[in-house]
């Protein structure tokens, strides 16, 4: 039987959490977290998502231990004083008939930078180290992200080991939150991403060298974030497809990492890009509509993975496209859902799903289905005076 309704609209089962729709809301940083812990923006930020009909809501990247935060003011898991706050936030989403993931993450030699809008810099090592709570960056390899950071610390395997538990303990607060998704932030030059490329491991001993090599961190914190997360819950891991950086990680690469996250039980792999370096030799990917859409279709196909595509996807019909030519299972929305919090309800009307605002949350639902027949008599009217004769 044919379903009635674009795929953009139709449910997505994942384990055992069913999508009501096929629109997730990307990781996004804001930089308003008090310790780690979420404040009222989050509940706002996050909350009108869920009002504007998404399916899935992922958190900005948390850090899963103070050392690897981007910024000072990231959400974190790394403390249990920081569940409570975010199980808030998670409560008012189920409230509001939506799902939400967290977004893991530990970043690296990239850990300690402005806020956007305060220009983006790299933190000095006085500045990192001057903190509430002191962090330095950490690394495979002493290797600068590029001209305006220091180089991290080459992790030893005792701190290695150390990072992949804190991932693992990060997921069981997750868990006790109420999360319904997890996602590994394993691209944009982070921890994870730095081990994979060649440009920026430069180890010789199990965790470098070779592509098996570099790949272990990624499979061991997968593998053991699956083994604590509950069986029944879908698990998401975001690559940067290619790393930006010449001769680095390529989408060649991609798939046979998203092959083997696959078998360790990763669900959906979040095809993003670049990040790795900001030097000026760096390749970045050429930004236009839909431009990362290309690696969710390779990595879907060869890789026999469901996908996430990501990047400048901005309308319903460009959105259902993606899915109905089999390049994407779920489509992510950051900076056109902050335009637009209320994407996937102005979807459904577009694609004719939702004509009499029944998906709307009931209290605005039942306004803004008053408002349309006056709304439309008041349109002929000004249509008509338009074309009238003088």
């Amino acid at each position: 039987m044919t379903h009635p309704d674009p795929l953009l609209f139709q449910p997505l089962k994942l384990r055992e959490l069913e999508l009501k729709n096929r629109v997730v809301i990307s990781p996004m940083c804001q930089h308003a977290a008090d310790a780690g812990r979420a404040t009222p923006w989050h509940m706002v930020h996050l909350g009108k998502f869920a009002l504007g009909g998404a399916g899935l809501i992922l958190t900005e990247s948390t850090a899963v231990d103070p050392r690897g935060r981007i910024g000072t003011a990231d959400l974190g898991l790394w403390d249990d004083s920081q569940i409570e706050p975010l199980k808030a936030v998670v409560d008012f989403v189920h409230a509001n008939d939506g799902a939400i993931g967290v977004q893991l993450a530990h970043a690296g030699r990239k850990s300690g930078s402005q806020p956007l809008w305060e220009g983006g810099a790299a933190l000095s090592d006085d500045e990192m180290r001057g903190d509430a709570e002191p962090w330095q960056r950490l690394g495979p390899s002493s290797l600068a992200a590029g001209p305006g950071w220091t180089a991290p610390r080459a992790m030893d395997p005792r701190e290695i080991e150390e990072v992949i538990q804190r991932f693992v303990d990060a997921t069981v607060r997750a868990e006790k939150a109420g999360f319904d998704a997890v996602e590994l932030h394993f691209g944009h030059g982070y921890l994870i991403a730095s081990f994979l490329s060649p440009n920026s491991n430069h180890r010789d001993d199990e965790w470098g060298g070779s592509l098996e090599g570099r790949m272990r961190l990624a499979l061991q914190v997968a593998s053991r974030v699956r083994d604590a997360w509950p069986a029944g819950k879908p698990l998401f891991c975001r690559l940067s497809a290619v790393d930006g950086s010449v001769d680095g990680w390529s989408l060649d690469d991609s798939v046979v990492l998203a092959r083997e996250l696959a078998q360790l039980g990763v669900d959906v792999i979040d095809c993003s890009s670049g990040g790795l370096t900001e030097e000026t030799r760096a390749l970045p990917v050429p930004r236009g509509l839909g431009f990362q859409v290309p690696f969710s279709e390779r990595i879907r196909h060869d890789a026999n993975v469901r996908t996430q595509a990501v990047g400048m996807i901005v309308d319903a019909s460009q959105a259902e496209a993606v899915l109905q030519e089999g390049k994407a299972d779920l489509i992510a929305l950051g900076r056109e859902a902050l335009f637009d919090p209320y994407w996937a309800h102005h979807a459904a009307t577009t694609l004719g799903v939702d004509p009499k605002y029944q998906r709307w949350p009931i209290r605005h639902g039942v306004w803004l289905a008053k408002r349309a027949p006056g709304l439309a008599r008041a349109r002929a009217q000004a249509a008509e005076q338009l074309i009238s004769p003088s």
